[in-house]
């Protein structure tokens, strides 16, 4: 099988990229830095775990609120009758769905990014699983997305402010944008450290030992930068 092919772009650049893990600060400045292409390059940072995802007691799926919105236009939807469907529309709930909605959605229609929904909703919301589950557009009281009607204009909010969701891939490894190249390095460096303790925090009950393998930061187009493992540790959320 033929090796794969790098841009003179990209051959250029990974020649400033350290083989040894470097500290987070680092890390974050290299990957603005090895961003060169034409375009605002999404950071991204990808986390390899010791777990089993095989094992239900390993798998990992958690939401993280960002402390800096990742500037995409985020489109809600919301599942709700009565004083719910009042309360998201007056919140600016992009959509709240009526039967007209409904049909859209069981005819294929999922141009929408998050979705939200009251539990009364949910065994409506259960016959479009179908349509719903592959795009990872429904809700679920384990990420946040079924509230309570007076829940929900804290939810939009949340949804629209860097709402970022972490699941186990079946390699065992997550993935999760902190940002763009645009964003300033604290920015960055605040988006991680929320990722990283959510990930800490929600270590499965089934792991045993350490969690966390190792880390790698890198823009869209740009190489991989491995990340110390104790300074992502050392990282907290500031004002």
């Amino acid at each position: 099988m033929p090796s794969q092919k790098h841009s003179k772009r990209y051959r250029k650049v990974v020649s400033d990229v350290p083989r040894e893990p470097v500290d987070a600060n680092a890390a974050v400045k290299l990957s603005r830095e090895t961003a060169t292409a034409k375009f605002d390059e999404s950071i991204e940072i990808h986390i390899s775990t010791n777990a089993d995802p095989r094992h239900a007691d390993q798998q990992l799926r958690e939401v993280v609120a960002l402390p800096h919105s990742l500037g995409d236009v985020v489109r809600v939807l919301v599942f709700a009758e009565g004083e719910g469907a009042r309360i998201a529309s007056e919140a600016g709930a992009d959509y709240v769905v009526d039967d007209e909605l409904l049909d859209r959605i069981q005819g294929g229609w999922t141009d929408w990014e998050v979705s939200l929904a009251t539990p009364d909703q949910m065994p409506k919301v259960g016959r479009l699983g179908r349509v719903l589950g592959p795009r990872g557009l429904m809700p679920n009281p384990r990420n946040d997305t079924v509230v309570q009607p007076n829940q929900l204009e804290s939810a939009i909010n949340n949804a629209r402010q860097g709402r970022q969701e972490l699941r186990m891939d079946r390699h065992a490894n997550l993935h999760a944008r902190i940002g763009r190249k645009s964003f300033t390095d604290e920015q960055l460096l605040n988006n991680l450290a929320a990722i990283y303790e959510t990930v800490s925090r929600s270590k499965p009950e089934g792991v045993k030992g350490q969690f966390v393998k190792g880390a790698t930061l890198c823009s869209a187009m740009g190489p991989g930068i491995k990340v110390n493992l104790p300074s992502l540790e050392s990282l907290t959320v500031s004002d």
